[in-house]
């Protein structure tokens, strides 16, 4: 460890990100160490399991920090501000992917040899694909709430302040999503006898 090097692994997140402002270079080796693995997933989920595109996203979102810290919105939190900024991303990457995704869903049900051997692994397949198309059908800012709430398992307060809209809209959206998707994918549900 250098002479001068400080430890930001008890700061705040908010605190961190003035620092960076002043163009502290450990201040961003944390953020990055505290941020990178949950934005990838996030990412990576949000488009299509994607790796490539995850990684690129990723790197422009920490990009973006670097270039322009002080546009950080210091009467938020800085994991919804960081979360705001990476929907916003992905809303983007969604417009302009659009005609490719529908190419996808057209081509996703591709016949698998060996299914005798694979029937639990392909079921599950299966269902993913499925899923994932139901929730590209999804306008963004659905699939959105959706992923934040049960993939990345956050509150539907932390979800209103990323999406900036009431509590009541996040806890109606989810509800008219989940109540969709039940019904869409509803010949996946187990028969219990």
């Amino acid at each position: 460890m250098p002479l001068f090097q400080k430890d930001y692994s008890n700061k705040p997140d908010e605190e961190i990100m003035s620092l960076l402002t002043k163009g502290g270079q450990q201040a961003f080796d944390e953020l990055y160490k505290r941020y990178s693995k949950p934005m990838f997933h996030f990412f990576y989920r949000m488009l299509n399991n994607d790796r490539k595109k995850a990684e690129d996203m990723l790197h422009d979102l920490f990009l973006k920090i670097i270039e322009k810290p002080k546009s950080f919105d210091d009467t938020r939190t800085f994991s919804s501000w960081f979360y705001t900024l990476a929907g916003n991303m992905v809303r983007n990457e969604y417009r302009s992917i659009q005609i490719r995704n529908d190419y996808d869903q057209q081509n996703q049900n591709q016949p698998v040899e060996g299914v005798e051997h694979h029937l639990e692994n392909m079921d599950r397949q299966i269902f993913d694909q499925k899923l994932q198309a139901e929730l590209d059908r999804l306008n963004p800012d659905s699939k959105t709430m959706f992923n934040l709430r049960y993939v990345e398992e956050m509150s539907v307060k932390q979800i209103a302040e990323i999406m900036d809209c009431p509590e009541g809209t996040v806890k109606s959206r989810l509800f008219y999503t989940t109540r969709l998707l039940a019904k869409k994918l509803s010949i996946y549900k187990p028969a219990f006898i």
